[in-house]
């Protein structure tokens, strides 16, 4: 351990600790703007300068390594007019269009520029506009409000190890782009969206698809039908001031029904449809001797990095739809046919914590009936933002129900917005459709938790199963080399493309890194749907009554030709860069 002083405080830190990571244990607040926990410390914005004594010049302190006797200021008047002179750099080259960017009030640059009270701007001077990328069916890229921190490129290659965005040319002219100045949708981009949660500004966000979905909510002639995905429900209330992790499944139903969807239906069903499919697929692989390990699909930035990178594993991935793109078809075939209802007069939302959801509703063998299973994808964020429009007082309304039959759910199904919440589903219902026999304790708490690659040995009667779990395609990548090489067998395995899941996709709310120091998103929401799970008077899928329902009357049997034919679909290798 190290002994210094920061303000006059004694601290004790372990030796290899910068002073940034000695002043938060000690609460003494230091502001950063480019730094990424446990990623990104380059001391590039130069916000968090501290001054030493005895050194003339001052230092970035997420870069500063402690030493014994230091003494460090974090308040000094040297420091503070040293912040406020970069933060006037940062804004003079800036788009300071806040009152209409999709950060207003959520902008940790806006938040440092109230905090040091900047009322006017210093250093103006030239200017250059850089042409907006928009592109990508999910992610907008505005090059204009970018502050050169890094924090989307260490997120892109170190977590996700994509690597699709980078710094070009020098100096005033340097610019985050992809390779070549080409869009992100000529590159491999994975649509992830976690470059949008790592940017501390607006310079990346989601590709909004409100004003499609109000038009399609005020044309008398559609029938708009609304699903909310299982991560959703631990995460909207924060945009409304609620704790982190708040459930609000019952006032989010409510909402949606207030803004005039015709129904209100659940992912969660479609979870618990997936279970079923993707449940017996597995078993079927098993027996017959199919392609293993088998691996989920639920996540489309994970399958368009499988497609990228690992095009020859992809008969390893389970050939099942995700459980909105699921859920759509049943809608537009099964829901549409009960209810003498024309598809083509469907129009179904689907509100995800995720940005390749956008870019999954679009892919080939993604439209069942001939038409869109889903017609749109909205975001948390972006569903918050709607309800804000409608006026909706969302804290104070009563809980609600889903609509029925395509809205009743298990446990299981909540569970899918977790890291490891697939694959304890999917055992749920494997162990006892394997043996004929229940459970004694359906908690697979193994496969628990925000490690980014998780295994296994699960005994299914007297068949030991060997499972794994990774979260963010970096761990998927470390996991699937393993595999590739003959280090590592598996007969089943899940991965997410987001670190910790959907719980932490790309369309949440965006949590400062403030608060992040404080709070683990990632641990928070993932617990609200385990406490919902338990309260689930049902937490197996097969045992969902609305489930044996839809087979009996309408698709046979899990995996009968036209539960394929409907909630199937296909991968195919993808070349990384585009002409």
């Amino acid at each position: 351990m190290v002994s210094l002083t920061i303000d006059g405080v004694k601290i004790e830190a372990p030796d290899n600790s910068t002073v940034l990571d000695a002043a938060r244990k000690a609460n003494i607040d230091i502001p950063t703007l480019c730094f990424l926990k446990g990623v990104n410390a380059i001391g590039a914005c130069r916000i968090c300068l501290v001054e030493v004594k005895n050194n003339p010049a001052l230092q970035a302190a997420c870069v500063l390594p402690v030493s014994e006797g230091m003494e460090v200021f974090t308040k000094s008047e040297k420091v503070l007019k040293a912040r406020k002179v970069s933060l006037d750099l940062l804004l003079s080259n800036h788009d300071r269009e806040c009152l209409t960017c999709v950060r207003n009030k959520n902008c940790e640059l806006q938040t440092l520029a109230d905090e040091f009270n900047i009322r006017s701007i210093q250093y103006e001077g030239e200017k250059i506009y850089k042409d907006i990328d928009d592109q990508s069916v999910s992610v907008v890229r505005n090059p204009n409000k970018c502050v050169l921190c890094k924090r989307c490129i260490a997120a892109c290659e170190k977590i996700q190890t994509v690597g699709v965005i980078g710094s070009t040319n020098r100096g005033f002219k340097t610019t985050v782009e992809p390779v070549w100045g080409k869009s992100l949708v000529d590159v491999p981009c994975i649509n992830c969206g976690q470059c949008i949660v790592s940017c501390p500004v607006g310079a990346l966000s989601e590709k909004s698809e409100i004003d499609n979905v109000w038009a399609a909510l005020h044309n008398p002639n559609m029938h708009v039908v609304v699903q909310p995905a299982p991560a959703v429900r631990v995460a909207i209330g924060e945009e409304f001031g609620m704790p982190m992790g708040t459930r609000v499944t019952g006032k989010l139903a409510a909402a949606l029904r207030r803004m005039g969807f015709d129904k209100v239906f659940d992912t969660d069903f479609g979870a618990d449809l997936t279970i079923m499919e993707e449940g017996y697929e597995f078993i079927n692989r098993v027996k017959n001797g199919g392609t293993l390990p088998m691996i989920t699909s639920c996540s489309p930035g994970w399958i368009k990095f499988a497609e990228y990178f690992f095009p020859d594993m992809l008969d390893n991935l389970s050939s099942c739809k995700s459980p909105h793109q699921m859920l759509g078809a049943i809608i537009k075939s099964y829901y549409a046919q009960e209810n003498g209802i024309d598809p083509a007069k469907i129009f179904t939302v689907s509100v995800m914590p995720c940005t390749a959801k956008k870019y999954e509703k679009d892919r080939a063998g993604e439209d069942a009936t001939g038409y869109p299973d889903v017609d749109a994808v909205l975001t948390t964020r972006e569903m918050a933002q709607m309800i804000k429009e409608a006026g909706i007082d969302f804290v104070n309304l009563p809980d609600e129900d889903f609509d029925p039959v395509l809205g009743t759910s298990t446990g299981a199904g909540v569970i899918f917005g977790a890291t490891g919440g697939v694959m304890e589903a999917a055992l749920r219902t494997v162990a006892e459709v394997l043996t004929g026999e229940e459970l004694k304790s359906i908690d697979f708490c193994d496969v628990r938790g925000i490690a980014g690659i998780k295994e296994a040995e699960i005994m299914v009667g007297d068949m030991p199963v060997k499972v794994a779990v990774a979260s963010g395609t970096g761990n998927a990548r470390k996991l699937l080399e393993a595999v590739r090489s003959g280090e590592k067998e598996y007969h089943f395995i899940e991965i997410m493309a987001c670190p910790g899941g959907c719980v932490n996709g790309g369309g949440q709310p965006i949590v400062s890194a403030r608060i992040k120091n404080v709070l683990d998103p990632r641990v928070v929401r993932a617990q609200g749907l385990y406490d919902e799970d338990c309260d689930k008077p049902l937490r197996k899928s097969h045992e969902n009554p609305d489930i044996q329902k839809l087979y009996n009357d309408f698709l046979g049997e899990p995996n009968s030709h036209k539960a394929h034919e409907l909630l199937h679909t296909f991968y195919e290798a993808k070349p990384k860069y585009k002409e």
